[in-house]
């Protein structure tokens, strides 16, 4: 009898066991909405009757003053008092493109056809003993190895850049050995920093000097501390043990103002005819600084917008300094007009349709950053998802740097720019211009008075309407 009972019980649990899953689906939808209906109601009641200097609702016109980013960043400086360092430009919208768009004629000018062969390429420096010539007018941007790229990440964008036969740019950091060897064209920045100088075995690996002393985010320095940089690009800055990278206010040699014309002089022999950039923020005092540049001698000129990031810059810097890109490229190139200085241009550019309005109105070339930076990580953001950014697998003090595939963030970049390069093919085939250098600034048209008294293009007022 005992093992009668027994037998029945072991059935019975059975049963529940068959029977829970089916039982708690019937009772799952009414139980959520139970719970869900008492927790609102609390909440609501709450939110519509408490005194506001205790309600939740407290936040919702503070967020609206303030953003979500600014109480993140009041956050962080209310942590530690110090100061805090954004990894990558403004979040700010500046007077841009957007009200410029392109104006193809269709009767009196035919597009040309699908197969029709378009010259992108671009020579910078072109009064330069050895100008810089590439296939198309996308530069990949300075980002600096060890204060903030890591060497895979380094070397992908100079594998990209072989591929697109364009140019790459060291940027600020110590000197990679191997990136100009993996690079098609290499730009060498002669930079701030201690180590900014260069060798004269390094300047003979480049070709194109560009002496750094702002860009977008960044105008100055912040001291980068010891922990920052470790490892190889601490032997490759030739820092000592535990010592800071601490900035200078020019390039290693410059002193004061009057120190230019020697330093140019001296740069120029080092240079062994390759051409030398000048790299600046856009600020009101353009014009003065460009009239310098061209009495120095550089062969360009390469500028950033407001827009423009800086990694581990401060947050006033990136959004209370510097100009517009779209103000500073039209002012750059009145200046510039009867000069052989090339204009490079960057800061805010993530179109193809942006960086064709740019070259439109008189940009040599477009650098760009963010664009290849983000597309390094392509594909491969599953290894740090979804508990890192994606750029943790790109900056050298992370420790998933070493996660990143190179060849794979090589295609990725490659792949990116190739994209774009095509989309603006397309767009110039439309206009029926066969290369660069037969577009200009009539190819566009205003939508807004403001961007029309900047930019110099026609207004797009419409026609009349006749009179009854």
């Amino acid at each position: 009898m005992p093992i009668l009972i027994t037998d029945t019980l072991l059935l019975l649990i059975l049963l529940l066991l068959v029977l829970m899953p089916a039982v708690l689906l019937v009772l799952a939808k009414p139980l959520f909405r139970y719970f869900m209906n008492r927790i609102s109601d609390d909440a609501l009641t709450k939110l519509f009757t408490e005194d506001y200097d205790q309600n939740l609702a407290e936040l919702f016109p503070s967020v609206k003053r303030l953003s979500l980013l600014n109480l993140i960043e009041m956050s962080l400086r209310a942590e530690t008092g110090k100061l805090i360092e954004r990894p990558s430009g403004s979040p700010k919208q500046f007077l841009g493109y957007d009200n410029l768009m392109f104006a193809p004629r269709q009767m009196t000018k035919f597009s040309l056809p699908e197969d029709a062969k378009i010259d992108m390429s671009v020579t910078l420096g072109p009064k330069a003993e050895k100008p810089l010539t590439i296939k198309i007018p996308l530069l990949i941007a300075g980002m600096a190895y060890g204060t903030a790229l890591s060497e895979e990440a380094k070397l992908a964008l100079a594998k990209a850049s072989k591929t697109l036969q364009t140019a790459t740019n060291s940027g600020e950091g110590p000197f990679l050995p191997e990136e100009p060897q993996a690079a098609g064209k290499f730009i060498l920045q002669i930079c701030r920093w201690p180590w900014g100088g260069r060798t004269d075995q390094q300047i003979a690996a480049a070709h194109m000097l560009e002496v750094q002393m702002g860009q977008g985010g960044s105008i100055g320095s912040t001291r980068t501390k010891a922990a920052d940089i470790a490892g190889r690009a601490r032997r490759l800055a030739g820092l000592a043990a535990g010592e800071p990278a601490i900035p200078l206010p020019a390039p290693p040699g410059i002193q004061r103002p009057e120190d230019w014309p020697i330093f140019m002089q001296r740069l120029r022999q080092r240079a062994n005819g390759i051409p030398i950039a000048l790299k600046i923020m856009a600020t009101e005092n353009l014009e003065e600084d460009l009239a310098l540049a061209v009495a120095l001698g550089f062969d360009a000129i390469a500028i950033d917008g407001a827009e423009g990031g800086s990694h581990a810059s401060i947050p006033t810097k990136q959004d209370d300094f510097g100009l517009p890109s779209l103000c500073a490229l039209v002012r750059a190139k009145r200046f510039l007009a009867n000069t052989p200085v090339s204009l490079i241009i960057s800061g805010g550019y993530f179109t193809p349709g942006q960086c064709l309005k740019a070259l439109a109105l008189g940009a040599d070339a477009v650098s760009l950053g963010t664009i290849p930076l983000f597309a390094l990580t392509h594909n491969q953001i599953t290894k740090i998802a979804p508990w890192e950014p994606p750029t943790a697998l790109v900056y050298y003090n992370s420790p998933a740097k070493t996660q990143l595939s190179v060849g794979q963030a090589a295609t990725s970049v490659a792949n990116v720019l190739t994209a774009m390069t095509a989309e603006m093919e397309e767009a110039m085939r439309a206009l029926g211009r066969s290369s660069l250098a037969e577009l200009q600034p009539d190819d566009l048209i205003a939508l807004d008075s403001i961007t029309a008294d900047i930019t110099g293009v026609k207004q797009a007022l419409g026609a009349k309407k006749s009179a009854d």
